[in-house]
This record gives structure tokens, sequence and C-alpha cells, in this order.
């Protein structure tokens, strides 16, 4: 699937791959929440975070926004999971009838972690899930 980015985007992206030395794949501004999620390469989350978070929060004063993080895969099984993190997530099945659904099983304490304040995190799922593998929806189960 291919992204598109504007150029505040790819602005963004050169900066925190400069800046921290780590592969970016994708970058959504997101001025509902006043925050920037990025997709970074997979194996590379750690040093993208820094040690105590150091990295995200040097990022999230030279944008002025708070700043999210997903590990890119290689499956959208995959993806889903990493973008409902830190939230536990026990399995993903993808369901292509009309529409592509990713169900989702989450650890029932953490259902709250995956849908976030006014339901920002898995809106955010869904958005990238819908970018990078062409996931119509997220569901939790």
């Amino acid at each position: 699937m291919t992204v598109s980015l504007s150029d505040r985007q790819r602005q963004y992206i050169a900066r925190f791959e400069d800046e921290i030395g780590v592969t970016v794949r994708d970058c959504v501004v997101d001025e509902t929440y006043d925050r920037v999620v990025f997709v970074v390469a997979a194996g590379e989350m750690a040093e993208a975070i820094g040690p105590g978070g150091r990295n995200v929060e040097q990022i999230e004063e030279e944008l002025g926004s708070t700043v999210e993080l997903i590990e890119d895969a290689d499956t959208a099984e995959a993806f889903v999971a990493n973008a409902l993190a830190p939230a536990a997530v026990y399995n993903v099945t993808i369901s292509e009838n009309e529409d592509t659904v990713a169900y989702a099983e989450v650890d029932h304490d953490d259902t709250g972690v995956a849908i976030g304040k006014d339901g920002r995190n898995i809106e955010a799922a869904r958005r990238m899930a819908k970018r990078h593998f062409d996931v119509d929806d997220i569901q939790l189960t």
C-alpha cells in the first residue's frame, strides 16, 4: 500500500530520523488531539523511545506536540497489535468480507488503554491500519 505524505509530515519524519537516528515509515499529524503519530521501523522502537523516554520527550519539545509511536510490522495482525500497545493484545484475527475488519483480543484490564481517552488510541490504530494494510475497522473482543 502506498502512503502519501504532506510536506509537513515529510519534515517531521526527516527531523525525527535526523535527531534520533531511526527509520520512520509514516507520520500522521492529529490536530484534534495535538499529537503526532509516527510509525517506526520494526526492531527500532527501543532506540526511538530512548532511555527513560528521552528521545520522545526531545521530539515533543521540538514539535510542540505529544508524540506517539507505533512499531511497524510485516502483517496486518502484528501491526494492529503494535498499534494498540501498551495494551496486552492476545490475538488479532482479520476478517475479509465486505469490509476488512481486525478483531483484537485485548486483556479485559487493558480495554481502556486500547481505547484511550475519548477513543483516541483506537482511532489512531484504525487510521494507521487503514493506511498500511487497508484494514477498514478494528474491533476489540
